[in-house]
């Protein structure tokens, strides 16, 4: 039987975050050690470890961890951020950008992050633009292989962290995504599940590279997933 890859995942208490966890049961090729800043609730028959700490410290979990792979489902949301630019780069840029160099500086090969539909660093939207400004500079961190993942709208459990539009939007996702052709197929909506397991299936692939996936290459990863 071949070794556990080992895998880091920050980010673990999000939604994305807390569905790889769950992905994650019943699987004998991953062991996945989560960092998060606070405690929350495993599913049962997880195996894994869970690491809480300050990010100031997570470098040395990570040296400590020594993952192969490492999965970044790090983010807030402007009205989490508390429409404040400093805050919201805090998070999105900062402590994704300062993981993924202490990633690299210990021996993470594979680095996968959850970015956004849309990413561009020449975009007049705040958020989009401090999206593609991170991708940017994960490019020139020095992965063997990178992946970033760019899903339209989750479509996932998030509880009360939903706004109305957001509500709206994955009810309307069936008929939009229809309407969403050429270039517009970007910003289809994907499940949660789908997202988590592409993150999974990506972090296993032993291929050098840097790969920028749409919805429509997330679902494909997911599906290449092999069964737990």
């Amino acid at each position: 039987m071949s070794e556990s890859l080992r895998i880091a995942l920050v980010g673990a208490t999000g939604l994305i975050g807390r569905t790889v966890i769950g992905q994650c049961v019943g699987r004998t090729d991953v062991r996945l050690f989560a960092i998060a800043r606070r405690e929350m609730p495993l599913p049962v028959g997880a195996r894994m470890e869970m690491h809480i700490a300050d990010p100031a410290q997570w470098a040395e979990l990570i040296a400590t961890i020594r993952p192969d792979a490492m999965i970044s489902a790090l983010g807030t949301t402007w009205a989490q951020a508390g429409k404040d630019e400093d805050a919201f780069r805090a998070v999105d840029e900062r402590l994704v950008l300062d993981t993924a160099r202490a990633a690299k500086a210990h021996g993470v090969r594979n680095f996968v992050a959850v970015s956004s539909a849309g990413a561009n660093s020449l975009s007049r939207n705040f958020y989009l633009k401090v999206k593609g400004e991170v991708e940017n500079a994960l490019r020139q961190i020095g992965f063997d292989r990178l992946d970033l993942l760019r899903p339209g709208l989750l479509r996932g459990e998030r509880g009360g962290e939903r706004r109305l539009g957001e509500r709206i939007g994955i009810i309307a996702a069936p008929i939009t995504d229809l309407l969403m052709q050429g270039k517009y197929r970007a910003y289809r909506s994907v499940r949660t599940e789908d997202v988590a397991q592409a993150a999974l299936a990506l972090a296993l692939r032993k291929a050098k590279g840097k790969f920028v996936h749409d919805p429509d290459a997330i679902r494909r990863a997911a599906a290449s997933l092999p069964v737990a």
